[in-house]
Order: C-alpha cells, then sequence, then structure tokens
C-alpha cells in the first residue's frame, strides 16, 4: 500500500521538467468550467430551442454565476465551421455572450481543433485575447511523432504571449511541457467520461496510480446520470457516468485538473443542488496531499488540503470496501464541520442513491468510510 500511495504521491515528471521562465503567471487562473459537449446542450424547461446559439449559452453562463463557476466551455459548434474559427455560427452573437459573461463574472474558453491553430495561430491568439477569451481547448491532434510535440510547445508559447491559458485535449500523455508552461492547464489522454458505457471503475480507478501520476488530466466526471455498469446506456439526450454518484463527486477530490470539467447538463446539476453546491466549491489546484488508502486499480482515499479546508476523497472498484480514516491531519484544539456525501444504501441497484451527513470532527475523529461496488465517499471539512 505504501508503493501504491508513492505513485501518486509521485512527482518525477514535474522534477524533471525545465522550470517556468521566471516571467508574470499571475493572469491564469485555473478553475472550474461548465461543459456543454458531453450533454449534447439538451435543455429541458425553456421556452428557447435549445442548440449552439445565444439563449442556450446565456443559460449556460447563468448557472455558472448561479454557483460561482469562473468558465464554461463553448465546444464543437460555437464557429462558422471548424475550420472558420473567426467567425461565430450565425445563431450564436458571441460577443454579446462574452459581455454577458464579462457582466456575471464568467469567461468563456473555445474550442478549437488544431489544425485551425496551427494556419493562423498568431492572428487567431491575438483575435482572441482582443476579444477577452481567457483560454481554449484544443483538439484532435492524435499523434506524437517530432512534428507534433514540436507543434505543443509553439502553442504554448504563443498562448502564452497573447494570455490564453490551454487544454490540450486529443493530446499525448503529460510529458512535463506544464511545468515550462503553466499556462498550460491540463491534457485529455486518458480514457474519460466521453466514452460512455467505456469509461467504467475497473480501468478508472487505476488512474491516480498510472496517469494522473504523470500530470493532470482532463478526464470530465460530473454525471449526474450515475449508473451501475450494466445499466449505463449512454446517449446523447441522457448521457450517463458509470459509478455512484458519490463516485463522482468524489472524483474531483481524486483526480487532478486545474482546469476540472462540471460535464452534466446544467439542467440536471440544478435539479441537484446539494451535489452541485459541493462540486463547485471544489478546488482545482491544491496545496497539499496526504494518501489515507491505496491499491493500486482497487481503491484510494485521499485527503487535499486548500488553505484551511480539507477535502476527502474515496473510489473503488466493482467491490464493496469499507475502511476507517483517522483525521488526524486536522489542525488539533479546535473542531470543524465535515460535510460528506456517501453511497446510499440503495446505490449498488440504484447508482444515484446517496445520502448526505452532517457532523463535527476534530483530530482525533475517526471515520468509517463504507462504499458500495463502484461507489464512492466526498467529503469537505471546515
Amino acid at each position: 500500500a505504501e508503493k501504491d500511495a508513492a505513485l501518486i504521491e509521485n512527482e518525477l515528471v514535474w522534477l524533471l521538467a525545465e522550470p517556468a521562465a521566471d516571467a508574470d503567471w499571475d493572469w491564469v487562473k485555473p478553475g472550474l468550467v461548465s461543459w456543454d459537449w458531453w450533454n449534447g446542450m439538451r435543455l429541458t424547461g425553456v421556452d428557447f430551442r435549445a442548440g449552439r446559439n445565444t439563449e442556450s449559452y446565456r443559460y449556460y453562463i447563468d448557472f455558472a454565476a448561479r454557483y460561482g463557476i469562473p468558465y464554461i466551455i463553448m465546444d464543437e459548434g460555437w464557429s462558422a465551421s471548424t475550420t472558420d474559427v473567426f467567425h461565430p455560427n450565425p445563431d450564436l452573437d458571441l460577443q454579446e455572450l462574452i459581455a454577458y459573461g464579462r457582466e456575471r463574472n464568467v469567461q468563456i474558453v473555445l474550442w478549437l481543433t488544431w489544425l485551425a491553430v496551427e494556419k493562423d495561430m498568431d492572428r487567431l491568439f491575438a483575435t482572441l485575447e482582443e476579444w477577452g477569451i481567457p483560454g481554449v481547448k484544443i483538439d484532435f491532434m492524435d499523434r506524437s511523432d517530432q512534428w507534433m510535440v514540436g507543434y505543443y510547445e509553439r502553442v504554448m508559447k504563443c498562448a502564452a504571449r497573447h494570455r490564453l491559458f490551454v487544454d490540450m485535449h486529443g493530446s499525448y500523455t503529460p510529458k512535463g511541457l506544464y511545468r515550462t508552461y503553466p499556462n498550460l492547464l491540463t491534457y485529455e489522454g486518458v480514457l474519460g467520461m466521453e466514452q460512455g458505457a467505456r469509461c467504467k471503475p475497473e480501468n478508472s480507478n487505476w488512474l491516480p496510480f498510472i496517469r494522473n501520476a504523470v500530470g493532470p488530466m482532463d478526464f470530465t466526471p460530473g454525471s449526474m446520470f450515475s449508473a451501475q455498469p450494466e445499466d449505463n446506456r449512454s446517449t446523447g439526450a441522457n448521457p450517463m457516468g458509470t459509478g455512484t454518484r458519490a463516485y463522482q463527486m468524489a472524483l474531483y477530490v481524486v483526480f487532478e485538473s486545474p482546469l476540472q470539467m462540471l460535464a452534466d447538463n446544467p439542467v440536471l446539476y440544478r435539479r441537484e443542488h446539494p451535489c452541485t453546491e459541493f462540486l463547485a466549491a471544489v478546488p482545482t489546484t491544491w496545496d497539499s496531499l496526504r494518501v489515507l488508502r491505496a491499491a493500486c486499480g482497487r481503491e484510494v482515499v485521499v485527503a487535499r488540503r486548500k488553505g484551511d479546508k480539507w477535502y476527502v476523497g474515496g473510489i473503488t472498484n466493482d467491490r464493496p470496501y469499507t475502511t476507517e480514516i483517522a483525521l488526524d491531519f486536522l489542525p488539533v484544539g479546535r473542531t470543524f464541520t465535515m460535510i460528506s456525501f456517501e453511497d446510499g444504501v440503495n446505490a449498488d441497484l440504484q447508482a444515484t442513491d446517496y445520502r448526505k451527513r452532517v457532523r463535527e470532527v476534530d483530530a482525533s475523529t475517526v471515520v468509517k468510510v463504507e462504499m458500495v461496488r463502484n461507489g464512492g465517499w466526498a467529503a469537505v471539512i471546515e
């Protein structure tokens, strides 16, 4: 178990990388982002036609503003075409949406193909900077030959000049460039929730030990339509995430990505307010990490601190798992409130079943953590 914990704590890739230039990087602001693609923008209960249009994106901005989420992504379909990225599609007024977001402290991240970026990189990034876009998601590189590896660095240099952060989607796994260019917030390079029913805890539970160990990971968690593997019928209208609701919530503490997606539909997040309230407050960068339990590919429980708040996240694979954790990482001599989201008594049958508990704890408290198959456990201590 100690060896397994060491894999999660491992920082070798970071340590071997070239440190960032001694420059001002304060403009790089990690955070949560509401994402439109996984849930297909299938909004319900609204009086306008849902799709890649001004009204729908206003709805996403309103959702982000309500929960204090700093970004929304406008994914494929926002532009006139995948090759013409200097003009939005005619159904949406991008400048109006940027202004609408600005009034509500929500900024817009734009999706681009790598080829559209390559064709006119400097002019494109200068234009996005002028528009007030803070960052981009670049997609479909899907290779790692010498030319493409060089492309990543050219993108990061140019993006830094124009004060843009980057999510390298459709990418290979991190090799340390995120240390050299702190505006490179995250990479995909993972079998994440985009893969629908293919994405199961039996695979995902290896990720803290082998994939996140080399750098940040755009896994896109946050399914409210949680399902046990045999029930996952992920469709465009109703995408599902395998694992219980508490499992999905724990991923925000267990998996690291400085630009962390809220992948599901704002309609569902509004409906599931207690869960969303928790998720919207989870930091995307951390001050310290404690690995409390670790068995590679099976179960993991970690505690992470940001400022004076601690978060605990636990996940298990297709077998139930019960353990006890000591909260001895808390400062001695004061009490804290712990709000936890735990697998409900029927979560092994109906994965959306969870219970929320509130209790007083201190450094001497020992907490029993119980998870059903493909289950999880998530808590905030403050």
